[in-house]
């Protein structure tokens, strides 16, 4: 007895438009190509390889102003501005059926030029049928790899290097995709792998596992006894009249025995009480719908009862299932989900991949690269050449073909700095750095979409104007526009096809397009001009703060840093008045921000902390270029550092909107120095530290920080930290829990979000925290 009487849902969940792709648009940057692995099972192929792609990114180099005395440098720029090649290490994952197998060998042949690779590593079940042909045609040696220890390798990386792979699928829920936070430690755990049969694979790290168990009753049960009773070949179509039947018709129930539930044993009437029960003495023809539908539920129910029972063997709450059987297909989820949460009571989830088609290939990629120790980086998912989880299949163009599977194309780029969590996380395994999941709420969704679409022709304006030199520009930043569009309305329809939609996201997807088509920084103008101007006011902000008393020193910075975080040209009710009003300054900044009480106002409690003993250690997460980084952060970092408080400064290692980078930051620090004994002695004593956060977004995940910068931490014994902006206070780190004191501060800039909060346009949030995330008694 097992599972439920589904009801029938016969609304299709297909997502089966075509989109017609020409062959380098799926395999992109091929003539770069160094190394191949392939996967191939009974129906799809799945290839890797990797590539290096040349980009452009900006760089910028401080002038030489040591020949001139301080009142001679004032006219002059601070720094120079250049766009240079750099090299990228991508990966490229490439999904296919099997019937197109020969047309794409052909097409990467024709388009192999510049590698060196004599060898391609190969898995899965198809390696040996296709070995022959791919010799031949790629004139390459097939390496046949372990297909076991080539899934356990690719799911390690996955759930290493993407953050929101696993989803739990609830099928009738607003958000049928559940996205989870991956701990940190992502052993040990249980991986049902459903193809042919089922493998249970237990895995203890990243070379440990071990095959437990499995059965014969699998994918390949589920596929060959439905052909006998529906004459339906493929498996897909399988699929699809078992998510229109009805199983009621072919089962036998646990009411059809007993004339409603069975109450001692605990039995509703609903269970299935024998999977196609009926069918021996109801004196009918079934239809294939029902009867599809009713083998569907006897092969999950019995996978179900299996990884159950050996969950709890092992003692494991993390349970993963992958294999041609899942793929994605919302019918073969819901029933696995259903089974787990029957058999277990809900204590243990059923757990699905976003990339799961992947594992093999992954796996034999790695394989075949350790020499080069690809675990040794971060990587992180490309959106602008990935495809979403339940996307609609690219055609291999002219061929035309249904939906084959969760994925299509998948990249991922290799990251300059190895990520790791902020040590300071209270517990990282709980750690969620997004406010609001927009997959979750609608109204939200629809807001920010809409946003992010009407902000399109500032940032193409702005695209092209940073790169007045080069006529083509233009054309470069009309493709992002078209490109980036067609994500935003992606995602309208299919929210979580990147993970979470957040705020977050849709920034982040925004840049890895912009940086698609060689625009790496298009605010790196009005930068450079923002902080020019600044530097000529640092003198007397710092001047007029001494003259004023402890008391009122300590609010006027704190005033002074929040009327800089105005200037944020992600924010379009700012960008507009500082398009419209070149004039328009500090002073006028500090006159726009609300009146205390604040909409969030731990001012008082934060003017008593520091009436008591410094901080060791303070960790500022700085945000905008310009008058925030100079007039507003430096004044305040400059008094702590007078309190005796080391400060570390983290800056973004790329550029985002108008952030500051580490770059930036390094030679505005040089120039402040030379006017400011305090931060100079800081700066000598190794007081005043720069380092890089690892990120190139306008928001901040505290789990994938520069490691550098988590070593920095831990051996100055930080002891605050401060968030600053809306990007990473607000939208992201508004609910983290850290495990000392933490200053998040922004003025809200956006007027939907303003009265979401309960607040208005230029609402402050000054939100100081004790250890472990305890607000404060007597916040308004």
């Amino acid at each position: 007895m097992a599972a439920e009487s589904e009801r029938v849902d016969r609304s299709s969940h297909s997502m089966d438009k075509s989109i017609t792709l020409p062959p380098n648009e799926i395999f992109r940057n091929l003539e770069n190509a160094k190394r191949f692995a392939i996967d191939i099972g009974g129906s799809l192929t799945k290839l890797a390889y990797y590539s290096t792609v040349q980009h452009k990114v900006a760089k910028v180099r401080s002038f030489d102003h040591t020949a001139k005395v301080c009142g001679d440098t004032e006219d002059d720029p601070l720094y120079e501005i250049s766009m240079q090649e750099e090299i990228l290490a991508r990966l490229h994952f490439i999904k296919f059926e099997n019937a197109y197998i020969e047309t794409c060998l052909d097409f990467i042949k024709d388009h192999l030029v510049n590698t060196d690779t004599k060898v391609i590593k190969a898995t899965g079940g198809g390696a040996h049928k296709f070995k022959d042909l791919i010799e031949k045609k790629l004139k390459l040696r097939v390496d046949k790899e372990d297909e076991m220890t080539c899934l356990i390798k690719g799911c390690n990386f996955v759930l290493r290097n993407i953050p929101h792979e696993a989803f739990v699928y609830v099928k009738h829920a607003d958000s049928e995709f559940r996205f989870q936070n991956t701990h940190p430690d992502i052993f040990p755990y249980l991986l049902i792998n459903i193809g042919s049969g089922v493998s249970i694979i237990k895995v203890e790290s990243e070379d440990t596992f071990e095959r437990v168990g499995g059965s014969s009753i699998g994918g390949g049960t589920f596929w060959g006894l439905g052909a006998l009773l529906t004459k339906t070949k493929r498996f897909d179509e399988l699929l699809q009249l078992a998510s229109k039947g009805q199983h009621t018709s072919v089962d036998m129930l646990v009411k059809d025995i007993y004339g409603g539930s069975y109450v001692s044993l605990g039995l509703t009437g609903d269970l299935i009480a024998s999977s196609f029960g009926k069918s021996a003495t109801a004196d009918k023809e079934f239809s294939k719908e029902d009867m599809a539908k009713s083998l569907l539920h006897m092969i999950s129910n019995d996978i179900g009862q299996l990884a159950c029972l050996y969950a709890r063997l092992h003692n494991l709450t993390r349970v993963y299932f992958g294999g041609f059987f899942i793929r994605g297909h919302p019918v073969t989820m819901h029933t696995i989900t259903y089974s787990i949460n029957f058999f277990t009571k809900g204590e243990v989830q059923a757990l699905f991949l976003r990339h799961e088609g992947y594992l093999g290939t992954i796996g034999a990629f790695l394989k075949g690269a350790e020499e080069d120790n690809p675990n040794q980086y971060s990587w992180g998912e490309n959106y602008a050449g990935s495809s979403g989880l339940m996307s609609t299949s690219p055609d291999l163009n002219p061929m035309q073909r249904a939906r084959s599977g969760t994925f299509d194309m998948l990249e991922m780029d290799r990251l300059e700095r190895q990520l790791v969590n902020l040590p300071l996380l209270q517990d990282p395994s709980s750690y969620i750095p997004d406010t609001v999941d927009l997959s979750e709420d609608a109204l939200a969704r629809e807001y920010w979409l809409y946003c992010f679409e009407e902000a399109l022709d500032g940032v193409v304006k702005r695209a092209v104007a940073s790169q007045p030199d080069l006529p083509e520009a233009a054309e470069r930043a009309e493709k992002f526009r078209h490109k980036y569009l067609h994500k935003l309305q992606t995602l309208r329809h299919q929210p979580f096809a990147y993970g979470s939609l957040t705020v977050r996201s849709l920034l982040d997807t925004r840049e890895h397009c912009l940086n698609e088509f060689n625009f790496p920084d298009p605010y790196s103008k009005i930068k450079q001009r923002e902080n020019d101007m600044a530097l000529k006011y640092f003198q007397k902000a710092v001047k007029s703060l001494e003259e004023l008393s402890w008391e009122q020193r300590q609010f006027a910075l704190v005033r002074g840093l929040l009327a800089g975080n105005v200037f944020d040209w992600g924010a379009k009710a700012v960008s507009d008045v500082l398009e419209s009003d070149p004039e328009f300054g500090f002073e006028q900044a500090k006159r726009q921000l609300e009146e205390r009480p604040w909409l969030i106002d731990n001012y008082d409690q934060w003017l008593e902390r520091l009436n008591g003993p410094p901080h060791k250690c303070a960790l500022f997460f700085v945000d905008n270029s310009g008058i925030d980084i100079i007039l507003g952060v430096f004044p305040f970092v400059r008094e702590l550092l007078c309190r005796g408080t080391e400060v570390v400064l983290a800056s973004n290692s790329s550029p985002a909107l108008n952030d500051v980078t580490n770059n930036e930051l390094q030679i505005l620090t040089e120039r402040i120095a030379a006017m400011d004994p305090v931060i100079q002695s800081a700066v000598k004593e190794d007081r005043l530290t720069l380092v890089q956060s690892g990120s190139s977004s306008p928001c901040l995940d505290l789990s994938r920080l520069d490691k550098v910068l988590a070593g920095v931490v831990r051996e100055r014994h930080t002891d605050l930290v401060i968030i600053e902006g809306m990007g990473r206070a607000i939208h992201t780190n508004y609910y983290a829990l850290l495990s000392c004191e933490s200053l998040k501060m922004a003025v809200i800039k956006n007027s939907w979000l303003a009265d979401r909060l309960g607040g208005k346009l230029f609402s402050v949030v000054f939100k100081y925290e004790e250890k472990h995330g305890c607000l404060l008694p007597g916040a308004t």
